[in-house]
């Protein structure tokens, strides 16, 4: 009895930590300020890399980014190239709604994605789904990025389903027109 109970303490300390997290607006005093449409209009190129729940590499990528920006809206039209050969393209579309709020859509993300900036960070939540051994799963994609002094962009991704980590994205963005 004991021992169960000690066990049931552990497992709601487990996930109580596990629930905690940062939120962007933890960010908002810092610098350099991200405006995603800002960063994004014009050219954009990202390197990056998939990594299993281990750490293991399985993919590698680059991506570029077309960006436009009017009426407060900013479209993002994303080519990929995988180290395979394999090619995809995604088509984000991103509705300002005051400084700090934005809404997403794209074709193969289900529903609106609603996104904040603060400071030098953004963040969005959204399911995606992606093929694995052979089916497809629908993760949750935990997606952050963060402006850097010298002007590139950091992205990291989590892929959750069921609340853990099974996949990681990093991504170096960097403007290729000014």
């Amino acid at each position: 009895m004991v021992r169960s109970l000690r066990l049931g303490l552990f497992t709601l300390l487990f996930l109580l930590v596990g629930c905690a997290g940062v939120d962007v607006e933890d960010y908002a005093d810092s610098d350099p300020r991200l405006d995603i449409a800002e960063y994004f209009t014009g050219t954009t190129r990202a390197w990056g890399m998939v990594q299993d729940y281990s750490g293991e590499v399985q993919r590698r990528f680059s991506v570029d980014v077309e960006g436009s920006y009017e009426n407060d809206t900013l479209t993002l039209d994303e080519s990929f190239v995988f180290s395979d050969g394999q090619t995809d393209r995604r088509v984000w579309t991103f509705k300002r709604i005051d400084e700090h709020h934005w809404i997403g859509t794209a074709s193969d993300v289900e529903g609106p994605v609603e996104a904040r900036q603060y400071g030098h960070a953004f963040h969005m939540r959204y399911p995606l789904e992606i093929e694995a051994s052979g089916r497809m799963i629908t993760f949750t994609m935990d997606d952050w990025m963060y402006l850097q002094q010298d002007g590139r962009l950091i992205n990291r991704t989590a892929m959750r389903k069921f609340g853990l980590t099974f996949g990681e994205i990093t991504l170096a963005f960097e403007k290729i027109d000014r």
